[in-house]
């Protein structure tokens, strides 16, 4: 009995002593991270900026009656090209003829009575000469005169009103263009100034409006010397590419102080009539500055409340945290626009594993999965 209390009391020494060796040694070191390393190099990435397009002909027109009436003729066929000058509708030019032989009619009486006030005051003033008449008499007769040049350019004003309105009961095409589908057909009535009656616009070249952000003046103004053979503009419908590049030919006035952008005019020739007004496309933008970028693989970019990070090694095989700035993705990298510099040293796989200051060990990048058959 008296051994077995011994040995139970050398084994409560024992474990006594190892506990002690435990607290005195601390936690174990937690093991390197396995990552894979990548320097950050500068390169020029060619790559495209991208704008909502919207097609729009340079020169467009909504035709509008500046007379009322009945139309009485349309003189062209739907969707067709059509002439500087030719005749497109006719309006019921009935009343507006009436109005115009009596404009006439009473200029020809206006300009009876200026000839014969003119004889009146002829007449006094050579009664006066031999002071044969009253000087009121030939006030009165002057007066008359006065008041009858002025009747006669009242008629001519009415005249001229008048044949105006005969012209404008025939509209004709204001360019050469192509015209759209007749809003009107003929018997319809029209009110001068408000109803539209068809749209004509030009087909040869067709432009895209776009907004900048007033941060790229200065490298759109450069690009105002460019030729189309530079190709430095595209126009894509989905995946279909227009193949004709396109030119910048100008750039608004001014910026717009509420939005901060100013609107600028990429024009594309449209000699196959390809291209239609109101079409929504992608405008492509090459990136032509020349300058370098700094371009990293995305799958090395942590988010985190909608701010971007990198793990980039530090002197001491950890790694930190690393705020960055994205640009423009490019494949499967992306350009980094501001947070690092050419040389550092980021974590390109082995992102998932890692937290601030975690320790780290380089080993080649991982071989790819192969394909299944």
């Amino acid at each position: 009995m008296r051994s077995i209390l011994y040995t139970a009391f050398i084994g409560s020494i024992l474990l006594a002593a190892c506990g002690q060796q435990q607290q005195q040694a601390g936690p174990m070191a937690p093991a390197a991270v396995n990552v894979t390393l990548e320097a950050v190099k500068p390169g020029n990435p060619l790559y495209y900026d991208e704008f909502p397009a919207t097609l729009t002909a340079l020169n467009q027109v909504e035709l509008r009656a500046q007379v009322s009436g009945f139309v009485t003729g349309i003189h062209f066929k739907d969707g067709q090209r059509v002439r500087k000058g030719q005749l497109l509708y006719s309006i019921d030019a009935q009343l507006y003829n009436a109005n115009y032989q009596q404009a006439v009619a009473n200029l020809n009486v206006q300009e009876a009575n200026l000839a014969r006030a003119q004889k009146d005051a002829d007449r006094y003033h050579e009664l006066q000469k031999n002071d044969a008449v009253a000087r009121q008499l030939v006030d009165n007769a002057d007066a008359a005169l006065e008041v009858a040049k002025k009747q006669v350019d009242a008629a001519k004003a009415s005249n001229a009103a008048a044949q105006t309105s005969v012209r404008y009961t025939r509209i004709t095409a204001p360019f050469d263009g192509l015209i759209g589908i007749s809003m009107v057909k003929p018997g319809a009535p029209v009110t001068a100034g408000q109803t539209i009656l068809n749209t004509v616009s030009t087909t040869g070249e067709m432009a895209v409006d776009f907004n900048l952000d007033q941060s790229q003046i200065y490298r759109f103004s450069q690009l105002l010397n460019t030729t189309p053979k530079d190709s430095i503009f595209q126009l894509a419908f989905g995946s279909d590419e227009y193949p004709a590049p396109g030119k910048l030919v100008l750039l608004d006035r001014a910026v717009d102080a509420q939005t901060g952008t100013i609107k600028a005019r990429v024009v594309f020739p449209n000699k196959e009539e390809r291209l239609r007004a109101g079409m929504n496309g992608t405008l492509k933008v090459k990136n032509a500055s020349g300058e370098q970028a700094l371009l990293i693989p995305y799958k090395a970019v942590v988010e985190q409340l909608g701010e971007f990070f990198v793990y980039k090694k530090t002197d001491s095989s950890t790694v930190t945290q690393q705020k960055v700035v994205l640009g423009k993705p490019i494949g499967t990298d992306i350009i980094i626009q501001s947070g690092l510099q050419a040389g550092d040293s980021i974590v390109t796989q082995g992102v998932q594993n890692l937290r601030e200051g975690a320790k780290i060990a380089s080993v080649p990048p991982a071989a790819p999965a192969p394909a299944k058959q």
